[in-house]
């Protein structure tokens, strides 16, 4: 009823329906031999159903739904099924549905989404079909969004996005393919936004806080190593257990991973100081603590700014990102990183890409910079002269060091001379046993 043919690297199939039916043809392209003489079997059913006009088998008509749309088309031009209707999912329409049916999302992510919506609608219209979009479509929103003056990390991020809506379209099957697919959404470390933000400077900063909520703050994230704004604000008095010097911090970042609802990390003698301050100042029945600031409309980034500038230390780059950073790399010098990145809330590959700094104390040590006491260093100036002019005597007479440098030297090419002489013996040595007729 159907032959299954090889030409080249390609393989179709020759069929005709009834004894008078024309031969027609179904290329099914570049496959392994196991996938042709697959594809033949089902045809072969589907030629049948309709030699007999009557409906496939359902395994036979599950099999013909879900392949994919070139071979569909090609059965669907000689009959064998039914063309598949055309998707008119406009982009626009599926982007906004697509956000509303999100209930399970954060804020901060449909965030995301309405922000790669807006690209997506200025970049490729608000009318475009799903299927028309193309990885030329995608590339042209790549770069579109890197002209647009947006950081490496947020082009990446906001491609991802992309790459997330396509993806739910193609689930759906209203496209095929994912034009986003391949393209670099990952979020890569800057190791020149890196700030290691000192004890010092920290304490000039805390110097100059309005009040003690700003204090809780700060400390939350320097020395409690705490996300701002998610982790610090979601922080609640019940969280503190002042008997077992421990905070419990609830991570709505890592909420949707299995058992990382929320972590557990020390009371630190930096943050319980300022914690008591403000325990001591929280209104009856306060339950959060730090009770200003519940609304995403507030910038804490740019009251902080404020703060970093009254006390005279210059802003750095991602401002509570290198708090938490500056404490994870102190931490990391006193305990394992298995333990720092539990009470982090990360893991160690993560702590090593975006947080973990080497800092210039560290190269003064590995330098031998490190500063001496005063009076140690003096006695050593002191002493280190002495110590170059004289060494060890022999036989009474006190030897220089040029001397002892001479004397190395003499000892070396005496040894030399000696292996000389000996290689010299050994020559003759093998000269003397030589055999008749084979010496020099």
């Amino acid at each position: 009823m159907a032959s299954l043919f090889k030409t080249g690297e390609s393989w179709r199939i020759d069929f005709a329906i009834g004894t008078n039916g024309r031969r027609q043809c179904i290329r099914l392209g570049k496959l392994n031999k196991h996938a042709a003489q697959s594809a033949h079997q089902w045809i072969e059913k589907l030629i049948a159903a309709k030699a007999m006009n009557t409906t496939p088998d359902p395994e036979t008509a599950n099999w013909s739904g879900g392949i994919d749309g070139r071979l569909h088309d090609r059965l669907a031009a000689v009959g064998l099924v039914k063309p598949r209707e055309q998707s008119q999912a406009i982009l626009a329409t599926f982007v906004d549905s697509l956000i509303e049916s999100r209930t399970d999302i954060k804020p901060a992510t449909k965030r995301w989404y309405k922000d790669a919506r807006e690209n997506l609608v200025d970049y490729l219209g608000a009318n475009v079909r799903l299927q028309d979009v193309g990885p030329a479509d995608a590339e042209k929103v790549r770069l579109s969004l890197e002209k647009s003056g947006l950081g490496p990390n947020t082009v990446r991020r906001r491609i991802g996005v992309c790459r997330q809506i396509f993806n739910s379209a193609r689930r759906f099957k209203l496209i095929e393919d994912n034009p986003f697919a391949g393209m670099a959404a990952d979020v890569r470390s800057d190791p020149s936004k890196f700030r290691f933000v000192t004890q010092a400077e920290t304490n000039a900063i805390l110097e100059h806080c309005p009040d003690v909520t700003w204090k809780a703050i700060v400390c939350l994230v320097r020395y409690g190593g705490l996300r701002c704004p998610s982790e610090v604000l979601a922080l609640k008095w019940e969280h503190v257990n002042w008997e077992n010097l421990r905070l419990a911090v609830p991570s709505s970042k890592t909420a949707h991973h299995e058992g990382k609802a929320s972590r557990v990390c020390p009371l630190f003698s930096e943050l319980r100081a300022v914690l008591e301050e403000a325990f001591a100042q929280a209104a009856e029945g306060e339950e959060y603590i730090i009770p200003r600031y519940r609304s995403n409309a507030v910038n804490l980034r740019t009251h902080f700014e404020r703060i970093i500038q009254r006390a005279g230390v210059t802003p750095w780059p991602k401002l509570f990102v290198n708090l938490r950073s500056s404490r994870a790399t102190e931490l990391v010098k006193e305990f394992p990183i298995h333990t720092v990145t539990a009470w982090m809330g990360n893991s160690p590959k993560v702590a090593m890409k975006h947080y973990l700094q080497v800092t210039d104390d560290e190269f003064e040590r590995a330098a031998g910079m490190a500063k001496q006491p005063a009076a140690k260093t003096a006695a050593f100036e002191q002493q280190k002269p002495q110590q170059q002019g004289t060494a060890p005597t022999c036989g009474g007479v006190q030897k220089t060091q040029k001397d002892l440098v001479n004397i190395d030297f003499l000892h070396a090419a005496a040894l030399n001379n000696i292996a000389q002489q000996n290689g010299a013996i050994a020559r003759d040595r093998n000269r003397t046993c030589t055999p008749y007729g084979t010496g020099t």
